[in-house]
């Protein structure tokens, strides 16, 4: 080891609270980066290994019955590998023990070996081969928040009759990763689960004997996925098709995708805050080291020692506590990763996981450390570089001090010396204050958006369940009904009153866009079920045109006053050309509404319904519930409560974890710059601070300059931080905006509040810890230091 790299060892011994507090701040972004990209990294693996064992289909559609022939004609369409046809049906289910109607999914499977596509994994029992006409599987979900076992019993309503239906076995499914019940937004394992029965005997419960009402299908590798879906659209459409669909719309594909945009989100804007900050507190940390030694930089080029000697010496310095932060972030972040990775195959339910993090990654990892770190410190080592000897033997120049105008120097005439002091001393260096209270308010920044996410999930709570989706129990029927079917509604037990609904499927095209999605008849000033418009107020549906959701607006490029063409999947299926009349707000999904009775009119239809919104009497609740499971005709019930419950419990669980983290690190950024500048502090005015307290200061008065300047900074710091958290809460709402889920921009005086509260609190516990160590000052020794 060389003269240099031992003088380099002393010197990170000497300084190892702040080179540690560093390398902190940078094992906060990298883990960040390794945990997020590791775990989505991971994800893909694992999703990708299941999809492909268990044959997941790349494309779906649905229909009312065809007959079995009509498979032979779509694996003829060029582009179709493999075709499934299914039996699928959704009905209500009488679960003991649990009041409220539950819903089901009813899948056929072939009856007699495995399904070609959309296999499912065993957990627990059998499979249905050779089992009675009542054996079904259920999914693990579902059968684990009821705690069921092979050889319980569930009661179903089959087409109008209930039937025992005995469980043989406990699946997973790669179609269901996500099981998730149309119109939710969550899963709600405890009122739907998925449930796959023996072909002959579902076709025989419902009349479907050689026919089938759904289909799976795989695709080639060269396959023009919308040419295909336009073919099984004309080939199923006779046959009530309402409109095949590729695999990013399915439903629970397109889930776990908004997840790992989320995921995807995080490692692209967190990382760049810490390592930013990082580079930042090298600079300051070599900046002064570099002062310190001006004169043993002048007497090593002295004796010898080249330029680019002395500037790798310093580099050294930076590179080691860059790799010490790696290290640490490395390694924090993947076993963090190895948590939240499996923390998703549980809620998921992956039937495996892999969790293999690429060399790739770590690689990543260090190069992009490294260069910020290099970039952050070019500027300081340059200064090494070039220091003539001559003049690094000599001590820097004392600070030129200026009076200041008459104006400004009038505004501090009535403050204390030392608060003066501490005046001069932040505005000499502007730039250097400037950049210290940056990197204090990034961390106000990073903590602004954990609590913004808190916020804004409990705003979009208040939007979607009491402002919008105000109804106590949702019907949705078998079918479409005469609005008179609502009167049934009615007489039940508890019903307070009932508002109209009629879902129509579509395909809407603008501007050679499309998207497939219901369209929704209402009553134009409903009570139960609201629409807001863009302002969140109430808005009265127009007598005609149609009214879209702002995100179906932005997918579709269409505005107020455009004509989007509107094609009808069911029925006579017309294709209609309608104005947009109105804009709606929507956080979930996107939609599109017409006043209900328009709908009918244009459609030919007399007054028609699919569902009801229900107000209840919670008194007559149970009454309720058990007059909704025995009526026939009933595909799903969905109640307000157990929809809320479920949403809250699981952005609870994802929204806890990610707070944690952002609280964590933010913290460790604070005490990191506060820290560090403190120290530097310090050492740049030892000489001062132990002059005054030779001329008498007290201890409490001299840490007080020190800690006054740590202060003004912060203070400064702590709004300025709220500016740049408003910034990055509305980058982290456009990163995470996805067809399926948004994020209202929430933020109040109490997000800012906790905020400031914390990095205020963390700066003040650092600030101690200095003046711990102004109050053991040898002064002898410092006033012998050389000026």
């Amino acid at each position: 080891m060389g003269a240099l790299d031992r003088k380099l060892f002393r010197d990170l011994w000497r300084i190892k609270g702040q080179a540690l507090a560093i390398a902190m701040v940078i094992g906060c972004g990298i883990a960040t980066l390794v945990m997020s990209l590791g775990t989505l990294e991971s994800l893909e693996q694992t999703r990708a290994a299941y999809y492909e064992r268990y044959r997941f289909a790349d494309v779906f559609a649905n229909l009312k019955r065809a007959p079995q022939r009509l498979a032979a004609k779509i694996e003829a369409i060029p582009g179709v590998r493999q075709v499934e046809t299914r039996i699928v049906k959704d009905v209500t289910l009488d679960i003991e023990g649990l009041d409220a109607p539950a819903s089901g999914r009813l899948i056929s499977m072939p009856d007699h070996g495995s399904p070609a596509l959309n296999n499912v994994y065993l957990r627990q029992g059998r499979l249905l081969a050779g089992g009675r006409s009542n054996a079904v599987l259920v999914s693990e979900p579902f059968a684990e928040a009821h705690g069921y076992h092979p050889g319980d019993t569930i009661t179903a309503s089959l087409n109008g009759r209930k039937r025992a239906l005995e469980i043989v076995g406990i699946v997973l499914s790669p179609e269901y990763i996500y099981s998730i019940k149309a119109g939710d937004m969550v899963p709600d394992n405890k009122h739907y689960g998925i449930i796959w029965m023996k072909r002959q005997s579902l076709a025989a419960a419902y009349g479907l004997e050689g026919a089938f009402n759904d289909i799976a299908l795989t695709l080639s590798r060269d396959a023009k996925v919308d040419d295909v879906l336009a073919q099984i659209d004309k080939l199923t459409a006779p046959f009530g098709g309402v409109g095949a669909y590729g695999r990013k719309d399915q439903i629970s594909h397109a889930f776990l995708n908004n997840e790992m945009h989320g995921l995807e989100s995080t490692g692209a804007v967190v990382p760049p805050i810490f390592l930013g900050v990082a580079a930042f507190l090298l600079n300051m940390v070599i900046l002064r080291i570099i002062e310190t030694e001006r004169g043993q930089i002048g007497l090593l080029k002295a004796f010898g020692y080249t330029n680019w000697d002395v500037g790798a010496h310093y580099l050294k310095f930076v590179m080691i506590v860059t790799i010490v932060g790696v290290t640490l972030g490395c390694i924090g972040g993947a076993w963090m990763g190895r948590g939240l990775t499996e923390m998703y195959t549980e809620f998921f339910k992956f039937p495996f996981l892999y969790y293999q993090l690429d060399t790739a990654l770590f690689a990543i990892a260090i190069i992009v450390s490294l260069v910020a770190a290099f970039l952050g410190t070019i500027g300081a080592l340059r200064k090494a570089i070039v220091l003539p000897p001559a003049e690094a033997m000599q001590p820097s120049p004392p600070p030129v001090y200026r009076k200041a105008s008459f104006g400004f120097s009038k505004l501090f005439t009535g403050f204390s010396q030392p608060v003066r002091m501490i005046i001069r001393h932040v505005t000499r260096w502007p730039i250097k204050s400037f950049f210290t209270s940056l990197g204090i308010s990034a961390s106000v920044a990073i903590l602004v958006v954990a609590f913004f996410l808190e916020g804004s999930i409990d705003r979009l709570i208040e939007i979607q369940f009491d402002e919008t989706a105000r109804q106590d129990v949702a019907v949705v029927f078998e079918g479409a009904h005469p609005r008179s079917a609502l009167a049934e509604l009615e007489k039940m037990p508890g019903v307070l009153k009932v508002e109209p609904m009629r879902s129509v499927p579509a395909r809407f095209r603008f501007d050679q866009k499309h998207r497939r999605v219901a369209l929704s008849g209402r009553l134009p000033e409903g009570e139960i079920n609201r629409l807001l418009d863009t302002s969140l107020t109430p808005m009265v549906l127009p007598q005609e045109g149609l009214v879209i959701s702002s995100k179906l607006g932005q997918m579709l490029g269409a505005k107020l006053g455009d004509r989007i063409a509107v094609e009808i999947l069911e029925g006579r299926r017309p294709t209609l050309t309608l104005t947009v009349a109105g804009i709606v707000e929507e956080y979930i999904g996107y939609s599109a509404y017409m006043n209900i009775d328009a709908l009918d009119k244009v459609l030919g239809d007399q007054a028609t319904v699919t569902g009801g919104y229900l107000l209840i009497d919670p008194v007559q609740e149970k009454n309720l519930y058990q007059e909704l499971k025995n009526t026939p005709g009933i595909a799903g019930v969905s109640l307000r409560s157990t929809v809320l419950g479920s949403f809250k419990k699981t952005m609870a669980e994802n929204m806890l974890i990610m707070i944690t983290f952002y609280i964590i690190f933010a913290t460790m950024i604070a005490v990191g710059v506060v820290y560090n500048t403190a120290r530097i502090s310090l050492s740049e005015r030892g000489r001062e601070l132990a002059s005054l307290r030779v001329l008498g200061f007290t201890r409490l008065e001299v840490s007080s300059i020190l800690l006054g300047e740590l202060a003004l900074l912060t203070a400064f710091a702590l709004p300025l931080g709220c500016f740049l958290g408003y910034g990055l809460a509305w980058l982290t709402v456009s990163a995470f905006d996805t067809e399926l889920f948004r994020l209202p921009l929430w933020l109040t005086a109490q997000t800012y509040g906790k905020a400031m509260l914390i990095v205020a609190f963390s700066a003040v516990v650092s600030g101690l810890i200095v003046r711990h160590q102004v109050d053991r000052f040898d002064l002898v020794a410092v006033l012998k230091m050389r000026e």
